[in-house]
């Protein structure tokens, strides 16, 4: 049997730092509104907060500046809400995500991951034309410090944040490799990371792999199944496996790339209110069927679009059950720079099925741990060929849609 193995690299935003993100994608408005609607008994209310203020300023042993004790207040404040996707983004971090969901960021080029058994944190993967790869750093190297400061002592985002800079500046990177320890000096540089990657498989079938749902994600996915004329192919793969999310209103466009009109989603407020959200009427004409590759690492916008296509029927989903992220986060600027995401609905499918915690399960289950990054077979992408070849994938417009899409 034709062995199959994935193209391209994975796991970009866990590699440089950027958490789950799901958010409204319908720009980034500003907190200060929010601050003047407070009611009467906020200035009681927070009355003990200044009072530690003020008693910090005048006997703490020692000088902590402001916006320290700001940040820490932050910080304290969403950690009450015990909520993981709610947080805090200093100004250096709001700038580095909103870099990365434009396809970009500043550093050295490497794709990086924690090993859950060691805590150590090992190079996964390494792009081709940066400082890391010119500089000599492999897949497998264990990142032992940055600029002196051990990575024993940093959690992966915090590390992350470190080797991350302003381009043109300089960085010593300590890796482990066997028994010996070798430093890399290198410059920070603007590294633009591919969004989408695309080739077309043995046995005529299109392959597309989406990294990140970003505002040009849907013109450049137009764009790249144009380039493979997929309707001349067998059938599309879509990957979306460790595909951590991003704008709700990419999301959107992409389902509605395969689903031609009927609900996509609904988000369900606190106060009950409910908004549904309709296919955009935009389709991809995709004629061949589809089959979407998820996995654990699958999560929030990525769950959104294949909970709609396995709803809508108009996809085969293959692989492992998704991470399980069903809340909705918008991002406010703050004053200093900083950024705040706050979560501020749950998202439904088109069913109703709220899949937070629970994730999305699979038309199949293809189990699949990967013995290395660059673990040259892929027995998920191998059913997936299986499926397209027997014609056993659903097709992507059942009869009735494919009547109103055409």
């Amino acid at each position: 049997m034709r062995r199959y193995s994935r193209p391209g690299l994975r796991t970009f935003f866990t590699a440089f730092g950027v958490g789950v993100i799901f958010t409204a994608g319908f720009g980034i408005g500003t907190v200060s509104s929010v601050i003047r609607a407070q009611d009467d008994k906020a200035p009681e209310n927070f009355g003990p907060l200044w009072e530690a203020y003020d008693l910090i300023q005048r006997d703490y042993i020692d000088d902590i500046p402001d916006d320290v004790l700001v940040q820490g207040a932050l910080d304290g404040m969403i950690d009450a809400l015990d909520d993981p996707f709610s947080d805090y983004m200093s100004p250096d971090d709001y700038a580095a995500v909103r870099d990365s969901l434009n396809g970009e960021v500043q550093g050295i080029g490497v794709v990086i991951r924690t090993d859950e058994e060691t805590g150590e944190i090992e190079v996964v993967g390494v792009l081709d034309g940066t400082p890391a790869k010119r500089a000599g750093i492999l897949p497998g190297d264990i990142l032992y410090a940055v600029d002196g400061v051990l990575s024993s002592e940093l959690e992966q985002g915090e590390l992350a944040n470190m080797v991350r800079g302003e381009e043109g500046t300089s960085l010593v990177v300590s890796v482990r490799r066997g028994d010996q320890t070798i430093d890399f000096q290198m410059v920070r540089e603007r590294i633009t990371i591919p969004n989408v990657e695309a080739e077309v498989l043995e046995g005529n079938i299109a392959y597309v792999r989406l990294n990140q749902f970003t505002a040009e994600s849907r013109e450049q996915l137009d764009a790249t199944f144009n380039s493979i004329n997929v309707n001349a192919r067998k059938g599309l793969i879509f990957d979306l496996r460790d595909n951590p999310g991003g704008l709700l209103s990419s999301a959107i466009d992409i389902a509605s790339a395969f689903i031609p009109d009927g609900i996509i989603l609904t988000e369900a407020f606190s106060d009950e209110n409910q908004q549904v959200y309709q296919a955009t009427g935009d389709t991809a004409g995709i004629r061949v069927p589809v089959v979407v590759l998820v996995n654990a690492g699958s999560a929030s916008a990525s769950e959104l679009v294949s909970g709609a296509l396995q709803d809508r029927g108009v996809a085969t989903l293959v692989g492992t059950t998704t991470f399980g992220k069903g809340t909705v986060q918008t991002w406010q600027d703050l004053s200093n720079g900083g950024g705040l995401r706050l979560t501020i609905a749950r998202w439904l499918t088109p069913n109703g099925n709220w899949i937070h915690e629970v994730g999305i399960t699979p038309d199949i289950i293809v189990e699949w741990t990967p013995e290395s990054y660059e673990d040259p077979d892929d027995p998920q992408l191998e059913r997936a060929v299986d499926l397209i070849l027997s014609g056993e994938a659903r097709e992507t417009l059942p009869a009735d849609l494919a009547d109103r899409a055409a």
